[in-house]
């Protein structure tokens, strides 16, 4: 937040800290255990450099600060007025302004969506954290609301949903794009999943396409297609003389239902009963309001400052990568009304340290066990905080949080909370890159490190991936190996029958290195990478991932 807006926002909110300190009176807070103890940094550490900028230490406690609704922090929140009391859903309905369709395409997805009732209750439920900012937040860029829907056909408005072609967050950015839109992605944080950075990344998009189509119904199959391929479809339709609108493209089967798909739950929110549905209750009110972070903190102390469970801090605060908040890239925490005012209370008379990490920068390339030993911790936590592989060098320059010293007085600098990197290369002779392919049926990250004997975190980030998450047939996948371990292209030399046949078929198999090159980074234009169109391998990948 702009120093002005902060400015704005404390003196608009001074009332509303009174208002909630009167309406929740929260349990005193659990005694604070005595911090562990950290070794301090040697005298070596002084010379690497470490990069931390200086934050103003106050002589005494930190103050209680106004927790403020994120997206209107100039105007006062009042829960007694009536507006606050009526029904969101009802809110969200009188907004839709992008054109129905009626096809029988619509009502497939009707049919599929009625079949799962506890899926969808679960997808509405989630979704009820988030909508309210949405909704305001197109109401104000006089947006049609509809679009608040957008999240429950791309993430089932799960802000930590992470798909195989790499999108990530409520609304599904790929890294590339993400970028381009200012949502950071580095070692401490990946703004994609950030509730409100990602929101307004999105609306940001799909404004500039909508000017560029002035249609929404072509803005939206170009947010799930890319904007080139929706502007030669339309180019290739004018030209034949042909209509150019949404239905009349010829486009992939994914994007013909995607339009069908965000009908269906539309109609769904208009008339729930006749889909045998009933909505959870919301009311026209934030379901969070942002807390202003002025110092670094651990997550799971902000987590019990706050009176949540580390679950539910993370599902407000997903995208936080390490398990500490760095205040110069994360300025603000989302938490529920009654919690807000938990924390707020709770910081103010916490009087221990708030975190027990910070950033270190690697002089030189050297071994996880030197990094180790020069920051005085120990080269197991070390790996597995910064996610380290064996038989991997930490190259120079890279940005590796380690414990904080307890004198430290010093949190972690804007340009390192803002830009640190991990740069990884193995060790010389010690390991070697095997590329494998996906056999037909697909495979699990954990079952290809499981038959590689091999980390599955390390498969995961080789590859960038989830551990959870699963390689689809045909996937080209890396491996790091040590020369001595044979791979599956090496195996199938040297056994034969239908148990080596059925190995390969089922796992994965050699891949020319040619045909894993990296592709060049496509351009905004292509946004979204082609997923399937049938509804139950959809709803397969879906569940999965929430």
């Amino acid at each position: 937040m702009p120093m002005n807006a902060r400015h704005v926002a404390g003196f608009a909110c001074l009332w509303l800290i009174g208002w909630l300190a009167g309406c929740a009176t929260p349990p005193d807070p659990a005694p604070e255990p005595p911090p562990a103890a950290v070794a301090s940094l040697p005298d070596l550490v002084a010379s690497a450099p470490v990069i931390a900028a200086p934050a103003s230490v106050p002589a005494e406690p930190i103050p209680a600060v106004a927790a403020i609704d994120p997206l209107r922090p100039d105007i006062p929140i009042d829960p007694t007025d009536s507006n606050a009391d009526t029904d969101l859903w009802e809110r969200l309905r009188k907004g839709y302004a992008i054109p129905d369709i009626d096809t029988e395409r619509v009502r497939n997805w009707e049919r599929w969506y009625a079949a799962r009732p506890a899926y969808i209750q679960r997808m509405m439920e989630r979704g009820g954290r988030y909508l309210f900012h949405i909704v305001e937040e197109l109401q104000r860029r006089d947006m049609p609301t509809d679009l608040a829907l957008l999240p429950f056909i791309e993430s089932a408005y799960n802000p930590q949903a992470m798909s195989r072609a790499k999108a990530s967050g409520m609304w599904q950015f790929i890294p590339g794009t993400g970028r381009d839109y200012d949502l950071k992605q580095n070692v401490f944080r990946d703004d994609r999943r950030d509730v409100l950075a990602s929101t307004r990344a999105a609306l940001d998009y799909l404004q500039l396409l909508h000017g560029m189509f002035e249609d929404w119904q072509l803005a939206l199959a170009a947010y799930n297609w890319g904007q080139g391929n929706v502007q030669r479809a339309v180019a290739r339709n004018e030209r034949a003389g042909k209509p150019a609108d949404y239905l009349s493209l010829r486009m992939p089967g994914e994007t013909r239902d995607y339009l069908p798909k965000l009908q269906a739950i539309k109609n769904m929110v208009a008339r729930p009963h006749d889909f045998g549905l009933e909505l959870p209750v919301l009311k026209n009110h934030p379901y969070f309001l942002a807390v202003p972070i002025e110092r670094d903190i651990d997550v799971d102390l902000a987590a019990r400052l706050s009176g949540l469970p580390l679950d539910e801090f993370h599902q407000l605060n997903p995208q936080m990568n390490k398990p500490v908040i760095l205040a110069a890239g994360t300025p603000q925490v989302l938490l529920p009304y009654d919690n807000a005012n938990t924390f707020v209370r709770a910081l103010g008379q916490h009087s221990g340290p708030l975190a027990s990490w910070t950033a270190w920068i690697a002089p030189r390339t050297l071994r996880a066990s030197e990094a180790a030993r020069i920051t005085g911790t120990s080269e197991d936590q070390l790996r597995e905080v910064n996610r380290i592989p064996a038989k991997m060098l930490v190259k120079a320059g890279s940005t590796l949080l380690v414990p904080r010293p307890v004198n430290q007085r010093h949190d972690v600098s804007e340009a390192v909370a803002d830009n640190a990197s991990l740069a990884l290369a193995p060790e010389r002779g010690k390991l070697r890159k095997v590329t494998l392919k996906v056999g037909s049926r697909g495979d699990t990250v954990a079952a290809v490190a499981r038959r590689h004997k091999v980390n599955a975190t390390d498969v995961a980030r080789w590859n960038k991936t989830t551990v959870g998450a699963r390689f689809r047939p045909g996937q080209a996948v890396v491996l790091m190996v040590a020369p001595a371990t044979r791979s599956v292209a090496e195996a199938s030399k040297s056994n034969s029958g239908p148990r080596a046949t059925r190995r390969v078929a089922s796992g994965v198999k050699p891949v020319a290195k040619k045909a894993v090159t990296a592709a060049p980074r496509k351009a905004v234009a292509a946004t979204k990478s082609p997923r399937t169109s049938k509804p139950p391998r959809k709803a397969r990948t879906d569940v999965a991932q929430r």
